[in-house]
């Protein structure tokens, strides 16, 4: 999606995910090595008792000590009694924490910014490296100031500002996964088709294992149909799915003096809702439709963005088929954009359980990176 540069000095939480201790009983599991090592707290007595699943060895207590749960083990303890396994989310807080996603959405017409949260958390997968978490993708990396400040995610600390909050009530939930259920949520909020979503992704858990600047798309290159290529094609993504997506732009704004494009307002964007201002791709451009493709085409309107990569889609011949046929068929773009959005939101992620959490009884084919295409399918 296109770059908005920061408006905010903002600096992100520090803080590593965290599990929550609640109740009489509460509990966590911390999985070290081969082991597991059960803590359990009795709130009445303040007395902890640990025990093994393999067998006991000091090491399990330095994992413990050294923990970013450990500072955390004390509080809440007058909350309903809960169990939370490190890195991995909880159905029950991801229910309500996409419930509280709604509300966040309702009041802030944060649609846009959300969405483009969840693809660059995921947008920097590399196939070609099989290691987690070097290989990047879904794994909440974006939250550390390192990789907000990479140009490509200029303005990105807004929208952690915004979801931050729910991240802090809902500790049992990896930012990795907030920031897909909020991309996922904000596209069918808006309009669009029912993401076929799964969860249980895990968070990295420092900012050396950040990936390197460059790994997103940029908004204008010399080659746009090569350079979209080259990026999308490296995650594993074909033509289709580059075209898909890219529809996405149906949602949100263009800042020039955040990214270098777009006018600094037009008919459609001067009163908000939102912060007034920008350039937008589409006249309702809080609504998820075909608009995009149909824009494009028909190139009728000044006030709308056409970015050299959103031209590309009807000048190769290639993307020119499926953008052609997103226009006319608004059925097929959603059913399409909606599988390509469910395998961007895996990409790269380790998820714990392997094959991760559905909430609603609906979810996307086992990722495998390598049953992805390079190409035209």
């Amino acid at each position: 999606m296109a770059q908005y540069p920061s408006y905010s000095t903002l600096s992100p939480p520090k803080s590593q995910p965290m599990a929550s201790l609640r109740g009489s009983a509460a509990t966590v599991r911390l999985l070290h090595s081969a082991s597991r090592v059960r803590l359990s707290l009795s709130s009445a007595s303040s007395s902890l008792s640990i025990s093994s699943s393999s067998s006991y060895s000091p090491s399990s207590l330095k994992c413990l000590q050294f923990s970013p749960l450990a500072p955390h083990i004390f509080k809440d303890q007058k909350r309903s009694s809960m169990s939370t396994v490190a890195a991995a989310s909880d159905p029950a807080q991801l229910k309500s924490a996409r419930e509280d996603i709604k509300e966040l959405l309702k009041s802030k017409s944060c649609h846009p910014i959300l969405v483009r949260l969840g693809w660059h958390d995921a947008g920097t997968y590399n196939k070609n490296i099989e290691e987690w978490p070097r290989r990047g993708g879904a794994n909440g990396s974006l939250r550390f100031d390192i990789e907000l400040k990479h140009a490509a995610n200029a303005g990105l600390v807004n929208a952690l500002k915004l979801i931050q909050p729910i991240k802090d009530k809902y500790s049992g939930v990896t930012y990795a996964d907030l920031f897909q259920l909020a991309s996922a949520t904000a596209i069918e909020e808006a309009g669009g088709p029912k993401i076929p979503m799964k969860y249980g992704r895990v968070d990295v858990s420092a900012p050396e294992e950040c990936p390197e600047e460059g790994r997103l798309p940029a908004a204008g290159p010399p080659k746009p149909a090569d350079h979209l290529r080259e990026v999308f094609y490296r995650m594993g993504l074909n033509d289709k799915e580059i075209v898909a997506l890219s529809g996405a732009h149906t949602l949100g704004r263009s800042r020039p003096e955040r990214s270098g494009w777009g006018k600094p307002e037009t008919k459609y964007t001067k009163n908000g809702p939102g912060a007034p201002g920008g350039q937008s791709w589409t006249a309702e451009w809080l609504k998820f439709d075909n608009s995009y493709f149909k824009d494009i085409k028909q190139r009728k309107d000044d006030d709308l963005l056409v970015l050299p990569t959103d031209a590309a889609l009807f000048e190769d011949p290639s993307f020119k088929e499926y953008a052609e046929k997103y226009a006319e068929d608004q059925e097929a773009f959603f059913k399409d954009y909606a599988e390509a959005h469910a395998k961007l939101s895996n990409l790269g992620a380790k998820f714990d359980p392997k094959e991760g959490i559905v909430l609603d009884g609906v979810a996307g084919e086992k990722f495998m990176a390598a049953k992805y295409s390079s190409g035209k399918d």
